[in-house]
């Protein structure tokens, strides 16, 4: 049984499960420079110790899942951006730094998943079937370098969830969807560009996908999320929720929630039966810290 199965095995269980806290704000945090259209996807290259430390950090406060800072590396957004030339390198190391640093805290039950999103800074996204081999190439390198899944994240509509999923199933690794999602006049959950969140959900029903999150999305809009989800899905749910702005190129933390109020939600999402926590942009250590003695505890 592999590290996927025996997490799989839990969840069947009932187990609850802590994942890390963002990477990118963090490592914006502790000073990597963000990148004009590629959020600070390059730190992989200009400053590993500091994201391999930010993973050491995660785990050692309890996350079971750490992500790799690969949200802004797919080929296209790198286009956009200027450094193209780096697209395998920033994949590969950002999978290889977070299983150095499982390696380092000798944790070898942790899970090192491979982010993946199609959304770009420019508002500009290449046609369908380009995408489709972007995002493949991107879930290739990230499983030769030892992933043990993939997160899609930030899953905005239903065409090119579908696309991405089709592209990085065909690694053969298991594939979770991340919806992000806003609510609309009348508090309906949508997807950010549109269709309804139980659109999206039937959506991606026929594709084998063992886990659905809702993710980089406001902590006050979870709750009516996981209702829609609860009622339209089966199999485990997750939410790492974020908190604070995005100004380009720099993620604001100024209104961010606190960590004891972002507990005190996440003890919510417990009984709303969500078994998977931790946290997306804005969401850093001290939260993810919080949350382990809510799961501990259960």
């Amino acid at each position: 049984m592999n590290r996927f199965q025996e997490l799989l095995q839990r969840l069947n269980n009932g187990d609850q499960i802590l994942i890390d806290g963002a990477t990118g704000t963090e490592i914006e945090r502790r000073g990597v420079p963000m990148v004009s259209n590629a959020w600070n996807g390059l730190g992989a290259l200009t400053h590993p110790e500091v994201v391999r430390g930010v993973h050491e950090d995660y785990i050692s406060s309890g996350a079971q899942i750490v992500i790799s800072n690969t949200f802004s590396t797919s080929r296209h957004v790198l286009q956009d951006a200027g450094f193209e030339e780096h697209f395998e390198l920033l994949n590969r190391r950002g999978i290889e730094l977070a299983r150095e640093a499982r390696t380092n805290l000798e944790t070898p039950e942790v899970l090192v998943a491979g982010g993946i999103a199609y959304l770009s800074f420019t508002g500009k996204t290449p046609p369908s079937e380009q995408l489709r081999a972007n995002l493949e190439e991107q879930a290739t390198i990230m499983a030769e370098a030892g992933a043990d899944l993939i997160m899609l994240e930030m899953m905005a509509d239903i065409e090119r969830t579908q696309i991405a999923l089709e592209a990085t199933q065909k690694t053969g690794l298991p594939v979770w969807v991340g919806f992000s999602c806003i609510l609309d006049e009348d508090g309906e959950p949508h997807l950010l560009y549109g269709p309804s969140l139980v659109e999206g959900i039937k959506a991606i029903e026929d594709y084998d996908v063992p886990v659905i999150t809702i993710m980089h999305t406001e902590v006050e809009y979870v709750p009516a999320c996981l209702d829609v989800l609860k009622a339209n899905w089966q199999g485990p749910i997750g939410v790492y929720a974020h908190s604070g702005k995005f100004v380009e190129p720099n993620w604001i933390f100024n209104d961010v929630i606190s960590p004891k109020d972002y507990a005190s939600a996440a003890s919510s999402w417990l009984e709303q039966g969500v078994q998977i926590l931790g946290g997306c942009c804005g969401i850093g250590l001290e939260h993810i810290q919080v949350l382990k003695d809510i799961v501990s505890s259960l």
